[in-house]
């Protein structure tokens, strides 16, 4: 029943596709594109804007008060 199953594919695939299949594909070095310095950046810069927005959110429905 499988001794000739490799021959019953061969007609339905080239052997050009099984070479490329088998080829170990690159891994991504870069996540979305960035290095790892400019990820570190852009989650700073994430961390200040949300401290910054929540202290403002704070100030604005008066659970603290700045005292001038």
């Amino acid at each position: 029943m499988f001794d000739d199953l490799r021959d019953d594919a061969s007609s339905y695939y080239d052997e050009d596709d099984f070479q490329e299949l088998a080829k170990p594909q690159e891994s991504p070095k870069k996540f979305l594109g960035m290095t790892p310095l400019q990820r570190f950046v852009i989650a700073l810069l994430l961390l200040f804007a949300t401290c910054i927005l929540s202290a403002f959110c704070l100030l604005v429905t008066e659970r603290v008060v700045l005292l001038l």
